[in-house]
């Protein structure tokens, strides 16, 4: 009997896609640190499941940051992942965020524009409200799903795929996202994870054409459970 790796949540599977709902501390794809990515667990369960002999092609189609948890597309054929890329390029793949941010005083909806700059030496971008050199400009835009006792709960839309954007966004209105000290929040996550979840993803199927749309369930934490 096939079983699926503890640390894989398949929220979605044929030949061509593989969608998962990412735990914060994963690594969607490798990186300097040498831990073993998603991509590789992903890789290793096709096989298994499978049983395919040889290299499995597994491509990776878009990234979350390594403290965000949340919905991550995997495509599983060249041509899934050349359709992918093209659709996201063109924002026809629409990617809505929950973000749990430090309670303030800002409108209860709004859109968000910034120009952004990232400093590969810290790893940090910079929100300026006007155009830099170097810099991107970065639209999102928010409404309040709830309030807590000392967070909010937005959910986000992103017009563009910025570094860290929804985070650097955020905390340039003072509201910085639980757990986040790279963007100001006042203390850590005790397991290292920021409260930025990709809750949802709707595309169009690269092959079948048919409508896609995953929800990710949330981490199992108080504070998630008290925004549903």
């Amino acid at each position: 009997m096939h079983t699926t790796p503890q640390n894989l949540q398949v929220l979605f599977e044929d030949n061509h896609l593989l969608i998962v709902n990412k735990r914060a501390g994963d690594i969607t794809q490798g990186d300097k640190t040498g831990d073993l990515p998603l991509s590789d667990i992903i890789k290793s369960y096709i096989k298994e499941k499978y049983q395919k002999p040889g290299n499995v092609f597994l491509g990776t189609v878009h990234r979350l940051d390594r403290p965000t948890s949340g919905v991550v597309i995997y495509a599983r054929t060249s041509k899934a992942l050349e359709r992918l890329n093209k659709m996201l390029r063109e924002k026809e793949i629409k990617k809505t965020y929950w973000a749990v941010v430090k309670k303030g005083k800002i409108p209860a909806k709004a859109t968000l524009e910034h120009y952004l700059k990232k400093n590969p030496k810290n790893n940090k971008s910079y929100a300026h409200k006007k155009e830099v050199p170097g810099s991107k400009k970065a639209v999102l835009h928010y409404e309040t799903l709830k309030n807590l006792s000392n967070y909010t709960l937005l959910e986000v839309d992103l017009e563009t795929g910025r570094h860290h954007q929804i985070r650097v966004q955020l905390s340039s209105l003072g509201t910085p996202i639980k757990g986040d000290l790279k963007y100001g929040a006042a203390r850590s996550n005790k397991n290292g994870s920021i409260h930025l979840h990709a809750r949802k993803i709707a595309f169009t199927h690269p092959v079948s054409k048919e409508l896609i749309s995953i929800t990710a369930p949330l981490p199992e934490d108080p504070v998630w459970e008290a925004c549903l």
